[in-house]
């Protein structure tokens, strides 16, 4: 069920990598890969985030999970990730191991790969169990009865349980990867671009089972991909990402039919039409390449490449401002 009450409200997140060099290793300097960026993940939502590679889509998701600080340490968070559940609100931002723990089953991650992210030497039920082991108090013949449930759910049967990753296909391994992350009984779902690496042909069925899932378990999705077709189909709402900084936000429809920012623009002019003989808008060529997140233009990141930049562009860093629902970082967006 769809609600307005945030269940995750993101305030002022910057997340910065270190840059060591020098025969001592020191560091020499910082990437910014999300750069102050504030949002709200909605109960019953599907948000989906959108962005060329390089636009920090995946640095986000994984610090709403609170996994970046397992793979660097030195990682600079600032700014909030508050979780609001159970009249509860805690700043997951930053949080150890321990202290994530109780939270840890409520936010789930199905990853890019379905063929690096399952353990080649563990079993499907060994793969399911692990995270009942950890996260739950269950007794192993409740464990078995809610692996069998979870294998059903995502259309596999009661036999896959004792098979290995290398005997099922790409979609069938992504859907293990799916009933992992149902294991727990997670609220929200963080899915890094679930599809990606799958056939055309699987990766409807695998949109469609996730569909059907939110609406049996009541999920909440964050939804990472770069196909602005494929997130326009699933979400409610569209945050688009440039360089570490979200230049528009708003529902849907408004933001796949009537994009004011020049990026998004960009971005959905290059979208091709399945008919050849339908007339559609020309295609919009940016000028120049990705400017890296070790050195970012002043100003607004986007100036450089950007068809109706002015000289503030350069100067100032725009603010999201709301336009009929939808909010544009850009003072210049087309009304």
């Amino acid at each position: 069920m769809k609600t307005s009450r945030p269940l995750i409200s993101v305030n002022n997140l910057r997340v910065g990598f270190p840059v060591y060099g020098g025969v001592l290793r020191q560091k020499t300097a910082e990437i910014t890969a999300v750069d102050n960026i504030s949002f709200s993940l909605n109960e019953g939502e599907t948000l989906g985030i959108v962005g060329e590679s390089g636009s920090g889509k995946t640095t986000v998701g994984r610090a709403i999970a609170n996994l970046i600080q397992v793979f660097h340490s030195d990682v600079n968070l600032q700014g909030t990730i508050q979780l609001n559940i159970d009249d509860q609100s805690v700043n997951l931002n930053g949080l150890g191991q321990s202290a994530m723990k109780p939270y840890r089953h409520l936010i789930q991650m199905i990853f890019q790969d379905p063929y690096s992210s399952l353990n080649p030497r563990l079993n499907v039920r060994e793969i399911l169990e692990r995270p009942l082991k950890i996260q739950t108090t269950l007794s192993q013949s409740d464990r078995l009865k809610r692996i069998v449930k979870i294998l059903d759910d995502v259309g596999l049967q009661k036999d896959s349980m004792n098979r290995y990753p290398h005997e099922f296909s790409g979609g069938q391994r992504q859907r293990i990867g799916i009933a992992r992350a149902l294991t727990t009984r997670p609220k929200i779902i963080i899915a890094d671009e679930p599809v990606s690496a799958l056939d055309v042909s699987v990766q409807g069925q695998v949109i469609n089972l996730m569909e059907e899932l939110q609406q049996a378990f009541g999920l909440t999705y964050l939804f990472i991909a770069h196909d602005l077709s494929l997130v326009y189909h699933i979400s409610d709402r569209i945050g688009v990402m440039y360089l570490g900084n979200i230049v528009e936000l708003g529902d849907s429809k408004s933001v796949y039919h009537k994009p004011r920012h020049p990026y998004t623009q960009a971005l959905l002019s290059a979208v091709p039409y399945p008919d050849p003989d339908k007339k559609h808008p020309e295609r919009i060529r940016l000028v120049g390449d990705i400017p890296t997140p070790l050195n970012k233009p002043s100003g607004c990141s986007f100036h450089p490449r950007c068809p109706i930049a002015e000289h503030s562009c350069q100067i100032e860093v725009p603010k999201l401002i709301k336009h009929d629902g939808t909010s544009v970082a850009c003072p210049y967006a087309r009304s």
